[in-house]
């Protein structure tokens, strides 16, 4: 198991969103987080990677307490986060962006920039490009590939398919699966909910800020359930 979610209560303020989640990851895996608006998908990911404090409950990444730490810390760790929005930089290039996300490491890091082109040819076409210049797809690539710059063990995505036309969704959902071959594993909240149990070894569902359900990608696409309130079926 690479990543842990031991009852984890989290919220804003005096209000509590998550109510004692818990989640497994295992290496290599693909995760998917489902559920209606509110329920809490992306202050899971907040507080797995230190940006939102549990107030109880643990976080464990390779069998070490990180539970607490700040982003920083937790980034040196082994995970990466890509949020929604705001998560590139417009006004420099699509190259500036991705040494960026080195902006940690004391090593030379040319081999994985290359690595990172290898799986975004588009990006290295246009490197010397300003990234506001950009459709919508090719800025999550940034955005996706700055995190990747780490070489982290565990990618957290927040929906990042929103706001993308039907076609370029397909093409970020490929993107994705190729980025889990390379053995990175990755956690999803995503509220096209079909897709991302397509491509999920194992899905989550939330509501209310509980986990109500969970079970592989494949059984949740078949369950009525789950079909019904959240597949359109």
């Amino acid at each position: 198991m690479i990543l842990n979610i031991e009852d984890i209560t989290a919220g804003y303020s005096e209000v509590d969103i998550l109510h004692q989640v818990n989640l497994q990851v295992r290496v290599g895996e693909i995760v998917s987080i489902i559920g209606p608006n509110g329920a809490g998908k992306s202050t899971l990911l907040k507080t797995i990677f230190g940006l939102l404090q549990p107030r109880q409950g643990k976080v464990i990444l390779n069998d070490e307490d990180i539970t607490g730490l700040r982003p920083e810390k937790i980034v040196r760790k082994g995970i990466s986060y890509v949020p929604q929005v705001d998560n590139v930089f417009p006004s420099m290039t699509i190259q500036e962006n991705l040494e960026m996300g080195a902006f940690i490491r004391t090593d030379d890091y040319r081999h994985r920039l290359d690595q990172i082109y290898d799986l975004f040819p588009i990006l290295r076409e246009r490197r010397k490009h300003k990234v506001g210049q950009l459709s919508g797809g090719q800025r999550q690539m940034v955005a996706m590939g700055r995190a990747l710059m780490l070489d982290p063990q565990v990618l957290l995505l927040d929906e990042p398919s929103a706001g993308l036309a039907p076609l370029l969704v397909s093409h970020i959902f490929e993107q994705i699966r190729e980025i889990n071959v390379t053995g990175v594993a990755i956690v999803i909240v995503e509220q096209n909910a079909q897709e991302a149990l397509k491509m999920a070894h194992h899905g989550y569902v939330l509501a209310m800020g509980r986990k109500v359900l969970d079970d592989t990608g494949d059984a949740l696409l078949e369950n009525e359930e789950v079909g019904r309130l959240y597949l359109g079926g």
